[in-house]
């Protein structure tokens, strides 16, 4: 088959991302940077060295055959279920939280690794076994089942809301694998009534829905997140108080430089800002549905759903917890936000996408 250029609007967006991403990393974390470890530069730093990883990685996978991925689709889950466990017993905590591992002086992520690891298992599976997947029980459940063991492991950390995500992920893939409807507005119902019993069972995660109610019943306790990003963001008015000028990043929000900074954005920027922002995200994923609308092949129509998807969600949820419209969860916003492994992941699986975007069909 005939090779075409990449989707050049896809490369050039995620470049004006992962830069803009950087600068904003910085505004954001200078002051707490400077407090903690009397280096304003901390966080930029790391984040440049990530920056510089996930362009290498985005590099090689935008010219490596995604068809070969398939044949390490297994492995690399085997691989990934190995690291969900041992995060488990020697990960770092932070936050009440393992879900780190120090591996060579780098700290990262396996749960960021699960995300594509799920999706490339996901969208080889779902090729293989197309003619299953309109079966209930011999198409869906499997998927569920395997999405299942991920999902516990990474909830044994905590983390609902990656864990939340790639459950929804999973049931995207289905759809478009060709799933019958009923049987995912089922799993649909299934879900919300899990994710409630999840909530009531958790005295973290229903004070949280409790301060997403009514975040001002308990303004200096569970509701105090979001009513400083709402501070934070009423603060920028249209225009924003200038790059650099936010005063909610003086350790009044929590995580400005990660789960929050969104809310800095749009305190510094105003809603224009923060609106070209989401016009770049929403560009950016009918690029990705378009290049998986017009892919060769179902595994690499499945593999495209998949890699956007998931940018889709976490970007949808970041935004809505930081406008206090879901509560609040610990997602980052994609190539925006400080993490070194959601960076360089998200990173090499876009790469995987320009490649997929070399193969479409024309017309």
């Amino acid at each position: 088959m005939t090779k075409k250029p990449i989707d050049y609007p896809i490369l050039l967006i995620i470049i004006i991302l992962v830069a803009f991403g950087t600068i904003m990393v910085f505004s954001a974390s200078f002051y707490y940077a400077q407090l903690r470890w009397g280096d304003k530069y901390y966080f930029f730093k790391r984040q440049c060295l990530w920056a510089v990883v996930g362009f290498i990685a985005m590099a090689f996978t935008a010219n490596f055959s995604y068809w070969k991925l398939q044949r390490f689709s297994r492995l690399l889950l085997v691989v990934t279920i190995i690291l969900l466990i041992a995060v488990l017993l020697v990960g770092v905590e932070r936050n009440n939280a393992k879900r780190w591992l120090n591996i060579g002086g780098l700290s990262i992520q396996p749960s960021e690794i699960a995300k594509f690891s799920l999706i490339l298992f996901l969208a080889n599976s779902m090729t293989l076994r197309r003619d299953k997947i309109k079966f209930f029980f011999t198409g869906v459940v499997p998927y569920l089942l395997i999405t299942g063991v991920i999902f516990g492991l990474i909830m044994l950390q905590p983390n609902f809301s990656t864990a939340g995500s790639l459950v929804i992920l999973s049931i995207v893939m289905l759809f478009v694998a060709g799933a019958r409807v009923w049987h995912l507005g089922f799993l649909g119902v299934c879900g919300a009534a899990g994710a409630w019993f999840l909530i009531k069972t958790a005295e973290y995660r229903l004070e949280r829905w409790m301060a997403f109610l009514d975040p001002w019943k308990d303004p200096i306790e569970t509701g105090y997140q979001m009513i400083q990003s709402l501070y934070s963001l009423g603060a920028g008015g249209l225009f924003g108080m200038g790059l650099g000028e936010s005063r909610q990043k003086y350790l009044y929000i929590p995580y400005p430089e990660t789960d929050f900074i969104f809310a800095i954005i749009g305190e510094e920027l105003g809603f224009i800002g923060a609106a070209v922002l989401i016009f770049l995200f929403v560009i950016l994923i009918w690029r990705g549905l378009k290049v998986a609308i017009t892919a060769p092949d179902l595994f690499g129509c499945l593999l495209a759903s998949g890699i956007i998807g998931m940018i889709a969600i976490q970007t949808t949820i970041n935004i809505a917890v930081v406008t206090a419209s879901m509560p609040p969860t610990g997602l980052p916003l994609p190539f925006v936000s400080f993490g070194g492994s959601s960076l360089a992941i998200s990173m090499a699986s876009i790469g995987v996408l320009l490649n997929i975007s070399r193969y479409t069909r024309t017309g």
